[in-house]
C-alpha cells in the first residue's frame, strides 16, 4: 500500500473512535448524575411511550379499529379503551402516588378520534403526575389491582404495560401493511 493511502485509511480507521470518546467526554460532562435517576426515567420513557402510542393509534384507519389477529386477542380498539379507562389513569397514578382523574368510561363504540383524544388526555394526566414525582418513596407500598407493591414495582410494571402495548400496536399494524411509529425513517438527523 503506498504510503499516502496508508495514512489516509488511519485516520479513517481512527476517526470514529476519536468523535465516540469526544461525544463521550461531552456528555459525560455535561450530564452531572441525577439524584432521581429512577424518576427521570420513569418521566423520558413516559414521553417516548406517549409518542408512540399515540402515533400508532393515528396511523390505524378508523376502518380497521376492529380488527384483531385471532379472536381470543383484543381488538386495536379495545386495546386504546383499556389504556383509556384502566391503563395509564390507574398507573401513574399508583406509580406517582396522585389520585387519578374521574373520567366516564370509554368503550370500542367510541369514534377513532375520540379513542385516540382520549389516549391523549391519559398520557397528559401521567406527564403530571410524575412532575415531581422523586425516587425517595420507591420502595413506598402501593394498592394496584389487588396487589400490594413496591412504588419501584409500580415503576416497572407502567413501564412494562406501554411496552406489551406498543408491541400490540406494531403488530397489528404489520398485519395491515402499515409501518409502525418506530420502524419509520427518521428525517433531519
Amino acid at each position: 500500500m503506498k504510503p499516502r493511502a496508508s495514512a489516509l485509511m488511519i485516520v479513517l480507521t481512527a476517526l470514529p473512535l476519536s468523535l465516540a470518546a469526544q461525544a463521550t467526554g461531552t456528555m459525560a460532562a455535561a450530564a452531572a448524575p441525577s439524584p432521581n435517576p429512577i424518576s427521570d426515567a420513569l418521566r423520558a420513557w413516559e414521553q417516548r411511550s406517549a409518542r408512540n402510542l399515540i402515533a400508532a393509534a393515528e396511523a390505524m384507519p378508523a376502518d380497521k379499529y376492529n380488527y384483531r389477529p385471532t379472536p381470543a386477542q383484543m381488538s386495536f380498539a379495545q386495546i386504546q379503551v383499556h389504556l383509556a379507562n384502566e391503563g395509564n389513569d390507574v398507573l401513574c397514578g399508583k406509580t406517582a402516588g396522585v389520585e387519578p382523574p374521574k373520567r366516564v368510561a370509554v368503550d370500542t363504540t367510541a369514534t377513532k378520534e375520540q379513542l385516540v383524544a382520549r389516549l391523549r388526555e391519559t398520557f397528559q394526566f401521567c406527564e403530571q403526575a410524575f412532575a415531581k414525582m422523586d425516587d425517595s418513596k420507591l420502595g413506598e407500598s402501593v394498592s394496584m389491582f389487588g396487589m400490594t407493591l413496591s412504588r419501584a414495582t409500580a415503576v416497572l410494571i407502567t413501564v412494562g404495560d406501554w411496552a406489551d402495548h406498543y408491541s400490540q400496536q406494531a403488530n397489528y399494524l404489520r398485519l395491515n401493511n402499515i409501518l409502525p411509529p418506530t420502524a419509520q425513517r427518521r428525517t433531519g438527523m
